[in-house]
């Protein structure tokens, strides 16, 4: 069984000043193409298709051509998408029932009634039945009605939110199973700090959203969305394959690509690949005086970082730089003229909204700490 791992589209996604409506429809078009070539048995998307919940009339018509073009490439494989949290779950949950019936399965809402299970999506090769359920974007609120509540009748823990929906599955270990999830997990004896994150993530405050990774030991392969750079939960089996073009500076020259997972017999080695895919326009930091920089010029998305300690021509500077690059994203002066390096130059601490409140409030007690934490969290989520 062989299958494609994406995740992380942002469709409709601006990168500061910049559009990337033309670079997404180009690097979506080269991931039909690889399709094309690859034929594989299933595509697996793990949530965030789009940059907003409510997307751009051009967003959803770039996601739409997408996948006409998938599906005209691929006819009997599989597709199945999940909603991140980007994503309207109800938006990517629309016709569910429809267009399952011509394997193409989007799945927006969770299990959120007792009479309700993961979707699970059940295929054939050679070596018997592959199980893939599909578990879109869950806040402990979403599925209180299944999962229950602590004893103070406050929500779970994210971790033990997603630890009872998949136990109450009743996974047969004996069969080969692939979970599609879009959540934050963290490899056994990691710490949510250890988890490099990239700037165009949304994070909770606190890391409340956390899930440990041990909770995936049942699948033979999690498909996971979420992080934006590729790694591993702790298993060459648990992956997040990343966003497939830069949607931050933080990204810039990093490697994008989709994985290509194929499941042989229970129990057998799992050696997932990679195939790169080149972004019409990469992203890029330049860094030196202006006249270094100025020898780099390219058509990419550039950050440039000015190193120049004299004063420069404001306006003559920015016309020469942008000369030199026409996709030119910001600039950015490392040294400011006329800094006094003599004196001792203190760090600045400067405080989360969630800490700033707390030092505000000053007598808050772990109840009122834990509504603080959502309120900020869901507000958090509201402006992205």
């Amino acid at each position: 069984m062989k299958f494609f791992h994406l995740s992380d589209l942002h469709i409709g996604l601006k990168l500061i000043n910049r559009d990337l409506k033309e670079d997404q429809e180009y690097i979506l078009n080269q991931i039909v193409k690889r399709a094309a070539e690859e034929q594989p048995d299933a595509v697996l998307i793990a949530g965030d298709i789009y940059d907003k919940a409510v997307p751009s009339a051009e967003a959803v018509e770039v996601f739409d051509d997408f996948i006409r073009n998938l599906t005209n490439a691929l006819p009997d494989t599989a597709v199945m998408i999940i909603s991140g949290n980007h994503d309207s779950t109800s938006r990517i949950n629309c016709f569910r029932s429809v267009l399952s019936k011509n394997r193409l399965y989007m799945i927006g809402i969770p299990p959120q009634r007792e009479d309700e299970y993961i979707e699970k999506v059940t295929l054939c090769d050679e070596f018997g039945e592959v199980h893939f359920y599909l578990l879109p974007f869950v806040k402990p609120s979403m599925v209180k009605q299944i999962v229950g509540t602590d004893e103070n009748g406050n929500n779970l823990s994210y971790n033990e939110t997603i630890r009872k929906l998949i136990e109450r599955e009743n996974i047969n270990t004996e069969q080969r199973n692939v979970l599609v999830s879009h959540q934050f997990y963290i490899p056994k004896n990691q710490t949510a700090d250890d988890i490099e994150r990239m700037d165009s993530e949304i994070r909770t405050v606190g890391n409340i959203d956390e899930v440990s990774a041990e909770i995936l030991e049942c699948f033979d392969y999690a498909a996971l969305g979420h992080i934006h750079k590729p790694m591993k939960a702790g298993s060459d089996k648990w992956r997040y394959c990343g966003t497939p073009i830069a949607c931050s500076v933080s990204e810039a020259e990093q490697q994008k690509g989709i994985i290509v997972v194929e499941l042989n017999e229970k129990n057998a080695e799992l050696v997932p690949r990679v195939i790169p895919i080149e972004p019409l326009r990469k992203v890029k930091i330049v860094k030196g005086t202006l006249e270094e920089v100025l020898t780099q010029k390219c058509d990419d998305y550039v950050t440039v970082i000015l190193t120049d300690t004299i004063d420069l021509d404001v306006i003559d500077m920015q016309d020469r730089i942008r000369n030199a690059f026409p996709y030119l994203l910001e600039i950015r002066r490392e040294n400011q003229r006329g800094a006094d390096y003599s004196r001792e130059m203190v760090q600045e601490n400067i405080l989360d909204p969630y800490e700033l409140c707390c030092s505000f409030l000053k007598t808050v007690n772990d109840t009122e700490k834990e509504i603080l934490r959502d309120v900020i969290n869901q507000i958090s989520e509201v402006s992205e």
